[in-house]
């Protein structure tokens, strides 16, 4: 009868255990992070009869979490997948608002100054006209200088919340190794997993998945090693480390990541991953420069090619124009870990052979080696970088001077602060030049039906440029230029002169005389005014496949197809993301209509070892009463 009394009881303990953890499930239903629980039984030994063996009853041999580590890294991969495109997407709606607006954007503020010029082209003495031009020229300076600022603002504060998710993942990672510990004290004290504790880790390695990419690795005694990135370190069993944010080499303003360790502070921004941290890497390195580098080099053409289009023109008083506008210089930022004395000076040679990217020169045992910042892929170096022979790439010459040590590297920054350089130089709306300096005409005595074109200036800097050229024809094939010389005539060809281009069409008669004299005022005459027009539409970029117009809407086109993208990509993580944890949620959470079944079933089991109890207590007194007889 001991036997029996022994078996109910531990069937009545170890469904009591049971009703005890169904109640836990129950009572943690709707807990963030809360793994149901299980009990696990096993029976006794069994004890030898004589006719076989005879049970003896059950053992609680456990109480452990239902969970799946392959689901929950699943998770914490979609997880941190999420809130990398989240960040990314979020911060690149702002760039494409800004840039992409119909009324504000970039478009519509070139299209507002070639619409000036448009309108000084079609009353070239209006000042009114001219005045407009200049206040719309300030406009399209104040919008750049605008989109500019705004980008700035956008990059300080990435550098703000670099920092400050540093912080939250070094707390994260503190409170991860603080329970590792705990976890590995109360296993070792117990033998049994303190799933409590299990639970509060993960939930923090689950949050910091979302900060940043993380890969969890199991130990003994439930202890966990996490790194983050592409496999740095952050919890190896009970210690911590710690990250911090790194200054860039080349610009103090500039935050990256380092990871802490006993030699120093190593950077480890390149390798970050995933979540809200690597979304603003990410960001940073795939959108916000590049479009401040292509906003700059569409400053820097704009200026160039509307200063030397004006160049040719002359204003209202009859001077040669100046420049219309002034762009920023090009950067040179020297690494902060420099040894020797090195100068390096970078001018902008070609604007049409401008990519809109950096570069790192660097001092190597060969001597000076040009590569591009974002591929790492080497550019060739033309001449010999003194300034008469300078270094000749991508559009830029470079001079270098002074004494290099190996190692020595600087960035250059060819069109990033063209922007913040950026300014209108006339003041005067007369200054504006309009017209052509020279004119032609044909004489009123010409009996031949030849006719000369407009004159298109070649070299304003020519000294002849406004000298009196007359063109006679000597025979109906010859002509001579002030008299002297017999020239070759054939319809329509090149006759380049003193700096301007003219040609001659049809059949002139003997005698027949064109003039090119100098345009003295200026007065009524468009025709340098529609030749900056024609400027803004050539295609002078990227090595002369692109115009201006066609470099700002493929700027604006680029953006909105990015963040279109990252948008998409972003709605199809969540899909993702939704799906796995669904799948978490089956396995490890709580379903009350199983619960309840489970404390039924349980309960009725109690209720049997109960009776069972009672009926070995009944046997036993009847055994007793037999004996006293």
């Amino acid at each position: 009868m001991a036997d029996l009394l022994s078996t109910a009881v531990s069937g009545l303990r170890a469904f009591q255990r049971a009703l005890d953890v169904t109640s836990q499930n129950i009572a943690n239903a709707a807990t963030d992070g809360y793994s149901r629980q299980r009990v696990e039984l096993a029976t006794r030994q069994a004890q030898a009869c004589g006719n076989g063996y005879v049970g003896t009853g059950v053992n609680v041999v456990s109480v452990r979490r239902v969970y799946d580590d392959f689901l929950i890294a699943q998770l914490r991969g979609s997880e941190s997948s999420h809130a990398r495109l989240d960040t990314f997407a979020s911060s690149a709606e702002r760039v494409d608002n800004l840039l992409g607006d119909s009324a504000t954007g970039l478009s519509a503020t070139l299209q507002n100054l070639a619409q000036a010029f448009q309108g000084v082209a079609n009353s070239p003495t209006s000042t009114p006209a001219r005045q407009s031009l200049l206040s719309q020229a300030n406009v399209f300076v104040q919008r750049l200088q605008g989109y500019d600022s705004r980008l700035r603002a956008l990059d300080a504060d990435t550098n703000a919340r670099i920092e400050t998710g540093t912080r939250a993942i070094n707390t994260l990672g503190a409170g991860i190794a603080r329970l590792n510990a705990e976890i590995d004290e109360a296993w070792g004290r117990m033998g049994q997993p303190p799933n409590d504790l299990l639970d509060q880790r993960d939930k923090l390695i689950d949050e910091l998945s979302t900060h940043v990419d993380v890969n969890a690795v199991a130990q003994g005694n439930g202890v966990v090693n996490v790194f983050v990135g592409t496999g740095q370190p952050l919890v190896v069993g009970s210690v911590a480390s710690q990250l911090v944010t790194a200054t860039d080499p080349f610009d103090g303003a500039r935050r990256g990541v380092a990871l802490r360790t006993p030699s120093g502070a190593t950077d480890i921004t390149s390798q970050v991953t995933g979540g809200t941290l690597g979304g603003l890497l990410d960001f940073r390195r795939e959108m916000l420069d590049p479009v401040r580098d292509e906003l700059g080099r569409i400053a820097v053409a704009t200026t160039d090619l509307l200063n030397a289009e004006h160049h040719k023109g002359v204003d209202l008083r009859g001077a040669l124009g100046g420049d219309l506008f002034a762009a920023g210089d090009a950067l040179v930022l020297p690494a902060t870990a420099n040894t020797g004395g090195a100068t390096v000076t970078v001018t902008r040679a070609d604007t049409t052979a401008l990519t809109g990217g950096n570069y790192f020169l660097e001092f190597t045992a060969g001597g000076w080696a040009l590569r591009d910042a974002a591929s790492g892929a080497a550019k060739p170096l033309a001449g010999s970088g003194t300034a008469p022979d300078p270094y000749r790439a991508e559009g830029l010459s470079i001079v270098v001077g002074g004494a290099a040590a190996i190692g020595d590297r600087f960035q250059l920054q060819p069109t990033r602060a063209a922007v913040d350089g950026l300014r209108v130089t006339i003041p005067d709306p007369a200054a504006i030049a309009a017209a052509r300096p020279v004119t032609t005409t044909a004489a009123a005595a010409n009996r031949g039906d030849a006719a000369i074109s407009a004159p298109f200036v070649l070299d304003s800097t020519n000294p002849q440029l406004r000298s009196a050229v007359a063109i006679e024809f000597t025979s109906p094939g010859t002509y001579s230029v002030n008299g002297a010389g017999s020239y070759p005539y054939t319809s329509g060809a090149d006759i380049d002169l003193n700096g301007w281009r003219v040609q001659i069409s049809g059949s002139p008669q003997v005698g027949d005389r064109f003039d090119v004299a100098a345009n003295v005022s200026g007065v009524g005459d468009n025709g340098n005014m529609r030749s900056l027009l024609a400027r803004l539409d050539a295609p002078v970029l990227g090595g002369g496949s692109t115009s201006v117009h066609g470099a700002i809407g493929n700027l604006v086109a680029r953006v909105g197809v990015e963040t279109q993208q990252a948008q998409v990509n972003r709605d199809a993580q969540d899909v993702i993301r939704t799906q796995d944890k669904a799948a978490v949620d089956s396995v490890s959470g709580v379903n009350l209509d199983e619960e309840a079944a489970n404390m039924l079933r349980m309960q009725q089991a109690y209720m049997a070892a109960a009776q069972l109890i009672s009926t070995a207590s009944s046997v036993f007194e009847s055994l007793l009463a037999a004996t006293r007889r």
